[in-house]
């Protein structure tokens, strides 16, 4: 087991050199996701002019307690023209502008109308229930900085200040190559030997969830000049990342390492000290990163879960890299760990105001199931002694079970 290359540095190295990609212009409907290439700056102020926050009449201060006469009314999109005068009130309604000369607002509930008359019995500070102009941001303002990544609310704050199309970083093109005879696609009837497919799907909903492009090359048999030809298919197509699943291993058909050779490529790295996952294998294709991700479809989503994704964010200009974590406590007693690194499929659970996590007794890295039913990923350290009951343990949330309590 000598010569495993840290998870830690195998990191830096799929990261090592990656920038966010070039910036394209998109429709506010489409960036959903996307990040900000560059600051957004309002053209326009909001509100424009100071305006009411309350249905009621706009008056002077100085006027109240008393009897006003009404002189007319303003309501959104049609504000009043002209100069409130002294002793007089203005029906005005919520986001409608203020007049010249008023300077607070009466509720409706706090007033009697009689005809042209408004009696308000009660005082009222100056400004209150007034939205001043700007309130919400001014024009010249930056709204929005470089390296947000946009969501509803923030592509709502985009189309408040004015803007149609938004500048993002383009989105990273992934292409999923699966190789193995002994592979089908989902929906075929298996023969002898054979396997369904699974590995492919998941990475293309991970890169899509991520807000990148997945393709699909299909099945690749276990032939050097078949896989040659779909690995430079890929560099022609100019894909930012090709993955691989399968054939990154010791067999005699596993073929990537025979194939970053004849490509004319180094590799980065080939063995990491991380469990499952050991045989992951990186290397640069020109500008395409090639990941050679372990066939075991455990290992394939923990190794893309903690290497292909921050890859994906940083090629997409995001801040946040790395796979978050969180602190629970153990369930049940855990053993003593190894040399490698050692993430655990566990259910995640509230009890007695801790969020505690059990490892499946069974963390066999070809077990798709107990992935499926997991809700987390557990992190071992290497040679991390054992752990009774209650200690502490850092995870990677997979779902949203052991959420607090609300309230």
């Amino acid at each position: 087991m000598a010569g495993l290359l840290p998870v830690a540095d195998a990191l830096a190295r799929v990261l090592a050199g990656a920038t966010a990609l070039p910036e394209e212009w998109l429709p506010l409907a489409e960036a959903d996701g996307r990040v900000l290439s560059r600051d957004l700056v309002a053209t326009r102020t909001q509100p424009p002019a100071a305006v009411s926050a309350m249905d009621g009449y706009a008056v002077r201060a100085a006027d109240l307690p008393g009897s006003l006469t009404v002189i007319g009314e303003s309501a959104a999109g049609r504000p009043f023209s002209g100069t409130l005068p002294a002793g007089t009130a203005l029906r005005i309604f919520t986001g409608a502008e203020l007049p010249d000369g008023a300077d607070t607002i009466v509720i409706q509930e706090d007033t009697a109308r009689h005809g042209d008359h408004v009696s308000v019995a009660t005082s009222s500070p100056r400004g209150r229930h007034i939205r001043p102009q700007g309130l919400d941001f001014a024009e010249g303002m930056v709204g929005l900085t470089a390296g947000t990544r946009l969501d509803p609310r923030k592509l709502a704050l985009a189309a408040a200040m004015n803007h149609a199309r938004v500048p993002v970083h383009r989105a990273p093109r992934v292409a999923i190559l699966s190789t193995g005879d002994e592979l089908i696609e989902p929906g075929s009837t298996p023969g002898p030997g054979q396997i369904v497919s699974s590995n492919a799907l998941a990475v293309a909903l991970l890169v899509r969830r991520e807000g990148g492009i997945a393709t699909d090359l299909g099945i690749c048999p276990d032939r050097l000049d078949a896989t040659l030809a779909a690995v430079r298919g890929a560099r022609q197509a100019g894909f930012d990342i090709l993955v691989t699943s399968g054939g990154a291993s010791v067999g005699e058909y596993d073929l990537m390492r025979d194939v970053i050779e004849h490509e004319g490529a180094e590799l980065g790295f080939w063995k990491i000290a991380m469990r499952p996952g050991k045989p992951l294998m990186m290397a640069d294709l020109g500008p395409m990163r090639l990941l050679g991700l372990p066939g075991n479809p455990v290992a394939s989503f923990v190794c893309s879960t903690i290497f292909l994704l921050p890859l994906l964010r940083k090629l997409a200009g995001r801040r946040d890299i790395e796979a978050a974590t969180e602190e629970a406590t153990f369930a049940v007693d855990v053993g003593p760990n190894d040399l490698r690194a050692d993430y655990l499929r566990a259910s995640l659970d509230w009890r007695d105001g801790r969020l505690v996590a059990t490892p499946a007794p069974v963390q066999d890295s070809s077990m798709i199931r107990v992935l499926a039913e997991a809700d987390a990923l557990v992190l071992r350290a290497p040679h991390a002694p054992a752990a009774p009951a209650g200690s502490p343990c850092r995870i990677i949330r997979l779902s949203q079970r052991g959420l607090p309590p609300a309230g």
